[in-house]
Order: structure tokens, then sequence, then C-alpha cells
């Protein structure tokens, strides 16, 4: 009987040490993952900020909306948002045709 519980509690240790080692390894590449991914994020992140600041660099007067346009989403079926928001698609769009001169 002694000699069972001995086999069982070495099979135990032994199946535990597998899952620690299972495990670490999944926690790496868990890690490898997250840091490719921030890595991905980064990139996109800083392009995304140079393009931006290029378009202000090189906007002119007048074209103002066009820029604003180019932010918004004007796809109803498309946005995300709860809100009712075709108002103020629509004051946007007219004043993309229509710009106010002052």
């Amino acid at each position: 009987m002694y000699d069972r519980l001995e086999a069982l509690d070495a099979n135990s240790r032994k199946q535990e040490a597998e899952w620690k080692e299972k495990a670490i390894k999944e926690l790496e590449e868990w890690y490898a993952r997250q840091d490719e991914q921030l890595q991905k994020t980064k990139a996109n992140n800083r392009a995304a900020e140079e393009a931006f600041v290029n378009d202000i660099d090189q906007s002119s007067p007048g074209t103002e909306w066009e820029r604003v346009a180019r932010l918004c989403d004007f796809n109803p079926k498309s946005s995300k948002q709860a809100k009712d928001v075709s108002r103020m698609r629509s004051v946007l769009t007219s004043l993309k045709q229509a710009p106010l001169v002052h």
C-alpha cells in the first residue's frame, strides 16, 4: 500500500513539473506575441502620426472641410455608435460642398 502511494506521489510530482514547464512555455509565447503586437501597434501609430503631421503641414486655407470630411465616417450603416449622428453628418456634408466665406 505504501509503495502504491509513493508511486502515485512520484507520478503526481512528475505531472506537476510537466504542467509547470508547459505553463512557462505558454507564458513565454504569450509575452512574445504581446511584444510583437505592441511593436506593430507602435509602428502603425508612428506612421499614422507622421502622415497626420505631414497632412497638417501641407494644408492650405480653404481645405479645412475636406480634411474634416476625410476624418469622418459618412456611411451610416458602418457606424458603431448608438447615437443618431445623421444631422451632424448632413451639416458636415453641406459645409464641405459649400464652405463659408469670411
